[in-house]
């Protein structure tokens, strides 16, 4: 198993250590489909849904089946060992969300914000659920943080958010209902919250590198709102994206469309004699956020001469749905789905290309040598035929299928496929199940 393998298999949590290693593709509930849902147009629902990954509840709103959640926590895991490399601190917050914090800094009134889900208890009293959790930490952290020694403070969480969006045609690139990974930071001025941004960028550029889409994301520059002149997004290049950026490709940077102006891109140093117009689609932000929630929700600290601060604080979003779905977008083939190697929900797919009984023996006994050393992989030990399998092999888009035929019963070396290229090479039992 390689090192990243490993490692995301450490961060990816109970969940999915309690089932991380093999399944036999007859006893999973979940079926492919030979035709595309009819009400669905974005490329990575139609594909995810034929292949059994997800189901679709509503416009905008998906369940993850086995193997949809297998890979969303290994997109979660790469995110969460590179947090955990910050120095990040995981916790789980509410999606229940109280109106006064959020009244207290004026984002509760739906002419302010309007896509929230709004509901009331029996009890009395509003509720909401999150769109996004400044507030409530920002509350949190005022009972933890007193000190100049307290800070910084990096904090983060996988949390489902909830958003009422009139657009959800994206599929689970923009959904009602989805899973984000949100980190804030707590710094005690300016110049150490800077260094905390600088190292997240960082780590946000090694995350899409590992997702297999480094190469076509690029940092851009937008709109910062309330809290700062720009805030930086990271787009991925794809014709199924909602925005238009400006890119130089030397610099790997990128403006959005909305602060394209002469004045804008002179302060950036970038020129319009380079820059090219695409399409692309937001797969992570990162924003200076200043002391705007600190002063309002009275988070403070104690500096060394004794004055009171307000805290310095950024958020730091990624959406791993959102990156599930991209990822389709950009890698899938005419076949199906293509995985790259670190996020894949198996290692290998094991396809036996019939009944006989040695065939069958091999294969089972292939399966539980490698299931026995921890290597995660899915044996199709269905009744089907070969060309079955090998379709559905490729739709599912695991990233290697070992074929077990007479060859390999006679050799006891098999062949090994790679999704993304048909690249065929003949692999050893002892290579293969170490």
């Amino acid at each position: 198993m390689n090192d990243l393998r490993t490692t995301i298999a450490y961060f990816a949590g109970p969940a999915q250590k309690a089932y991380n290693s093999g399944m036999r593709q007859s006893k999973l509930f979940s079926k492919t489909r030979r035709e595309a849902p009819s009400d669905e147009v974005a490329k990575n629902a139609q594909l995810l849904i034929r292949a059994g990954y997800i189901h679709k509840e509503m416009a905008g709103v998906y369940s993850y089946l086995p193997l949809g959640l297998r890979t969303l926590n290994n997109i979660a895991a790469i995110i969460r060992a590179e947090m955990n490399a910050l120095g990040g601190q995981e916790l789980f917050m509410t999606a229940l969300q109280d109106k006064e914090v959020w009244s207290r800094t004026d984002r509760w009134d739906d002419e302010k914000v309007d896509i929230w889900f709004k509901t009331s208890f029996k009890s009395g009293g509003e509720t909401g659920l999150a769109i996004t959790h400044e507030e409530p930490l920002t509350r949190i952290m005022s009972e933890h943080v007193s000190s100049y020694r307290d800070l910084p403070v990096l904090a983060y969480q996988f949390q489902t958010k909830f958003r009422n969006e009139l657009r959800a045609k994206s599929g689970v690139m923009r959904g009602k209902e989805f899973l984000m990974k949100d980190l804030y930071s707590f710094a005690k001025n300016d110049e150490e919250h800077k260094a905390v941004y600088s190292k997240v960028r960082d780590a946000y550029k090694r995350i899409f590198a590992k997702m297999g889409i480094g190469d076509k994301t690029f940092v851009t520059f937008a709109s910062g709102g309330l809290f700062s002149q720009f805030s930086e997004e990271f787009q991925t290049l794809s014709d199924a994206g909602e925005d238009v950026i400006y890119v130089d490709e030397e610099k790997k940077l990128a403006v959005n469309k909305e602060v394209y102006t002469d004045e804008n891109l002179a302060k950036l140093g970038l020129s319009k004699d380079v820059l090219t117009e695409q399409k692309a689609i937001e797969v992570g932000n990162i924003f200076s956020l200043g002391t705007r929630f600190s002063s309002q929700l009275g988070l403070t600290y104690t500096t060394e001469t004794g004055a009171k601060e307000p805290v310095v604080m950024g958020s730091y979003g990624i959406g791993p749905t959102r990156l599930l779905g991209v990822i389709v977008e950009l890698l899938a083939d005419e076949k199906g789905l293509v995985w790259p190697e670190h996020i894949s929900p198996y290692e290998y797919h094991i396809v036996s290309v019939n009944q006989d009984e040695d065939i069958v023996k091999t294969a089972d006994e292939l399966y539980d040598d490698m299931v026995r050393n921890g290597i995660e992989v899915l044996y199709d030990d269905r009744q089907v035929s070969a060309g079955q399998k090998f379709a559905e092999s490729d739709l599912l888009g695991i990233t290697r299928r070992i074929v077990v035929g007479r060859d390999a019963v006679a050799t006891d070396m098999f062949e090994v496929v790679d999704r993304a290229t048909g690249a065929i090479t003949k692999v050893a039992r002892a290579e293969l199940t170490r």
